[in-house]
């Protein structure tokens, strides 16, 4: 790693306002500027929507058009809030406010709860399961582990949607949810859950945001103060929005409209929450004046992963597909995305970490490698599976960085060797900031080789490790700094709570994945029965499952891998098959109906403009026919064999000097163009020409990998070379 990639970490805060808008693309140069009225960003995955924000709020306070104190930045969890605290800070704009919904309101509560209510804000319960067990006890209703979650869900559902015990059946039945009990038997707990929680004089995570709106509702002169403090707002994932939530805004804001948001209604995965992307798609019927801003350039993943994401949207149904956005790739093109079927569970697990283990080989840092399922229940096998090959992981969701206790400790060493390491026999021998910090952690437990296997010793390890490269990092950015600015920077950090990376495969359920990307994305059990689920049983859960496989596809920047096993169990009945979602997009599935939606390009509009602002496109169709061996008819599924049309093992007649004659070709339109070769044909679309010989257009266009750009810009060059004649090179420009 260079000295300027270190100092990338670190970066110096701009020095004028212009300098802000300095590299923000022109639909993100757009979102920066527009700072009055309300204004609606529908941003698309990796689009930079966290850039353009925080770019816009740091324009607005750096041109002094916005007071730092008077914005309002509201996200979904606290991850995101820090994350967005932390380039604020890097683009310096310190003093704003960038919390969760309940964090914002919590503080709110606190301050005003003396002057609303009197005495002090009774205590916030973390987990309120053990309360609903007791409510259940008390109402003689027996629930097993997984009905006594499923009941927590409910209760907290009802409390978003603002649905008080007496309507709660009829709710939940005009919602299509699935209900672990009886409608009366949930409403009756639910009922006693309230009744126990006001008797032990605490409140839940829902009730911040419910007594936050009932004081703001009540007291006018409290709803004035807060909107005199706050008069911007900004909301990302807008998409995620509760009605509760959205009560919330609304009564922050008043008459006023100086809110932007932001959102991608086709990821929207938090529905059996509460969240509804309506409050998004409708924005524009609240807002008639309102600017929209579509962000479309994907500058995460290459056009392979972009075009997957496409197609399984190309696919929705419902009012979200109708508003749908076209990603267009700004990357260089990459391997095409690799599909895998295995016999069953185990295997699948099996060969995923092979091909991890590979790849780390090859060079991959482990911290840019995702497992990403269905369920959390599945990463039991792929734990096991890391682990006998001794390939280091962590679980997504377990605790927060900072606030892990052996970081604690190592932020209490670190600090008493800043403030007395004149006298520390441990600091004698190091010679500079990041030999300092390995003297001082390897009294916490850090050593130079990471300890054998896997568990609690190792991920104590990898939380040390974080810090020592955060120091390297920290040290080649600003040289000559000493352990108190490292000591302030962690501060900082914790504050923001924006955690230096640990070295480990990253394994993870896809809801859990939101927000986050990786180089390398394994998406597993990618079956029937998983991929949609099991109980997704209306259009609508069935559509929340697609964007549910949409948000994994799109967590990927450069490799995406793909596999479902055909059993749960070795020797099981192979009867499951690969997700719906996959037909018409992995080869040799069939075709799949497609539609289109808002697509192409990224845009502005200002106003209202009669009509819909988000009108869906023309419908398309993508037609494919399975694709079969031509040795033994098989059925193909690998994107290697689907180019060479036959399986790996099956006897090859390629002719082997037509080969090398069309590599030459190829060789010399690559240095043309200034691409790289696979750029113009990859090796095994050249081994399918040199096995087919095709001596027409219509035989090479049916081999994979041509399609109709390449057999336009190079089919006169290819077809003489099949004849035998000599080809100069031809023409590289397009």
């Amino acid at each position: 790693m260079t000295a300027a990639t270190h100092s990338s970490l670190f970066p110096q805060a701009p020095d004028s306002a212009d300098a802000v808008l300095e590299g923000l693309d022109p639909e993100q140069r757009e979102v920066a500027t527009a700072l009055r009225g309300p204004v609606c960003v529908l941003a698309g995955a990796g689009t930079g929507k966290t850039r353009a924000i925080t770019h816009r709020i740091a324009y607005g306070v750096r041109a002094g058009i916005l007071q730092p104190s008077s914005v309002l930045a509201v996200t979904f969890t606290n991850r995101a809030a820090g994350e967005m605290r932390g380039r604020l800070r890097q683009l310096g704009a310190q003093g704003v406010q960038a919390r969760t919904f309940h964090s914002a309101a919590l503080r709110q509560l606190q301050y005003f709860w003396p002057k609303a209510i009197g005495g002090s804000l009774p205590r916030l319960v973390d987990r309120k399961i053990q309360l609903v067990a007791d409510a259940a006890a008390a109402c003689r209703i027996r629930l097993d582990r997984g009905e006594l979650r499923d009941a927590t869900a409910e209760i907290e559902w009802s409390k978003v949607t603002q649905t008080v015990p007496a309507d709660y059946a009829l709710a939940a039945a005009k919602a299509g949810r699935e209900i672990p009990r009886d409608p009366a038997e949930i409403a009756q707990l639910y009922a006693a859950y309230e009744d126990m929680k006001r008797a032990r004089g605490v409140i839940d995570f829902e009730d911040v945001l419910l007594l936050t709106v009932a004081v703001l509702q009540d007291r006018h002169d409290i709803a004035e103060q807060v909107r005199a403090q706050y008069q911007h707002f900004v909301v990302d994932e807008y998409q995620d929005v509760s009605p509760l939530q959205q009560r919330l805004l609304e009564l922050w804001l008043g008459e006023r409209d100086d809110l932007c948001v932001v959102g991608d209604a086709s990821q929207t995965i938090y529905s059996f929450t509460g969240a509804t992307p309506d409050h998004l798609l409708d924005f524009r019927t609240r807002h008639p004046g309102a600017t929209v801003v579509k962000l479309v350039r994907d500058y995460r993943s290459t056009p392979q992963v972009v075009h997957l994401a496409n197609g399984l949207l190309a696919q929705a149904r419902g009012r979200a597909a109708d508003h749908r956005l076209e990603l267009v790739s700004q990357r260089a093109p990459g391997p095409e995305p690799a599909y895998s079927e295995y016999p069953d569970e185990p295997a699948e697990a099996e060969g995923a970490a092979r091909r991890i283990r590979e790849l780390l080989g090859a060079g991959v840092p482990a911290a840019e490698i995702a497992v990403l399922f269905r369920t959390n229940a599945q990463s039991e096998t792929y734990e096991q599976a890391l682990a006998d090959l001794g390939v280091p992981y962590q679980l997504r969701g377990a605790e927060r960085f900072f606030d892990r206790p052996e970081v604690r400790k190592a932020g209490v060493a670190l600090r008493g060797a800043a403030r007395f390491g004149g006298n520390d026999a441990l600091l004698e021998d190091a010679v500079d900031l990041p030999s300092q910090v390995r003297a001082v952690l390897s009294g916490e437990g850090w050593t130079n080789q990471p300890p054998a296997g896997s568990g609690a010793v190792r991920e104590r390890w990898e939380s040390l490790a974080a810090l020592v490269g955060l120091a390297q990092d920290f040290a080649a950015a600003q040289p000559g700094a000493t352990l108190a600015d490292l000591v302030a920077e962690l501060d900082e950090r914790a504050s923001a709570q924006h955690a230096p990376t640990v070295q480990g495969v990253t394994l993870a359920s896809l809801h859990s994945a939101k927000g986050l990307e990786w180089d390398v994305v394994f998406l597993v059990g990618v079956a029937e029965g998983m991929m949609p689920i099991t109980y997704a049983k209306t259009d609508e859960q069935i559509e929340e499952e697609r964007r549910l496989l949409y948000v994994g596809v799109t967590r990927a920047r450069e490799r995406l891998h793909v596999s479902w096993a055909l059993s749960r169990s070795p020797g099981g009945r192979p009867s499951r098959r690969p997700s719906r979602f996959l037909d018409g997009l992995r080869p040799g599935s069939g075709a799949a109906a497609g539609r289109g939606g808002v697509g192409g390009a990224g845009g502005i509009e200002r106003g209202f403009t009669g009509g819909t602002a988000l009108a869906p496109a023309a419908p398309r169709r993508t037609q494919r026919s399975p694709a079969r061996c031509r040795v033994c008819g098989r059925t193909l599924t690998d994107a290697g064999e689907m180019k060479l049309m036959r399986c790996e093992d099956c006897p090859s007649d390629m002719d082997e000097g037509l080969y090398e004659r069309l590599r030459d070709w190829r060789a010399v339109q690559a240095r043309r163009s200034g691409q790289p070769a696979y750029c113009v044909f990859t090796d095994k679309t050249l081994m399918a020409i040199a096995e087919t010989v095709p001596e027409e257009e219509g035989e090479l266009a049916r081999i994979p990998g041509v399609g109709v750009r390449k057999l336009n810009r190079y089919g006169t060059d290819v077809l003489a070379i099949c004849a035998g004649q000599d080809v100069a090179g031809g023409d590289a420009e397009d």
